[in-house]
């Protein structure tokens, strides 16, 4: 069965966005750029709420001519051929071969179908609805070297879960990655 990996940059204090709802905190170097990458050579799907969706959609596609560095160059055709789903309940509609779902139960039957693994990038909401329902296999948090001070918080309440240590290493002189299983 497919895995679904939860990929999501947070603060040192444990924030997704900041209390404005901004992501320009989060620091890409090259190493960081690669371990990215390994995650996407393990997918076929990518996984987004509505409002990470919107922020890679408006990006991606176009990246190439708005930000030339090697991760942009390297992932932009990636995301524009790899089929897109994303959970939300008020999304209308979504191009560049995207599939919108309502319910986090309705993942259930994709994970189930056959394919390589599903990432999930950032939505702690979704994250948080896919964790209550078991279907969280692997958690890859890199810790940034900022303080926030408020904003989205990585983990919406759920029940408690036990998790496994996998792996922890630095990149870039700057990050921290801590990636857990379920135990």
């Amino acid at each position: 069965m497919r895995k679904i990996m939860y990929y999501v940059h947070q603060s040192l204090d444990g924030f997704i966005e900041g209390p404005n709802g901004e992501f320009d905190w989060a620091e890409l170097g090259p190493e960081l750029g690669d371990y990215s990458m390994s995650l996407t050579e393990r997918a076929d799907l990518f996984l987004y709420g509505r409002t990470v969706w919107n922020m890679m959609s408006s990006y991606w596609p176009n990246a190439e001519s708005m930000d030339p560095d090697e991760h942009a160059i390297q992932f932009a055709p990636v995301w524009r051929r790899t089929p897109k789903v994303v959970l939300s309940t008020t999304l209308e509609s979504a191009d560049w071969d995207t599939r919108i779902v309502r319910n986090a139960e309705d993942i259930r039957a994709i994970k189930e179908a056959p394919g390589k693994d599903i990432l999930l990038t950032g939505s702690a909401s979704v994250a948080g609805a896919l964790t209550e329902l078991g279907l969280l296999d692997e958690y890859h948090v890199i810790v940034h070297p900022v303080i926030l001070g408020g904003g989205k918080p990585v983990y919406q309440p759920t029940d408690r879960r036990k998790l496994r240590l996998a792996d922890t290493r630095s990149f870039d002189g700057r990050t921290v990655l801590l990636r857990h299983d379920l135990a």
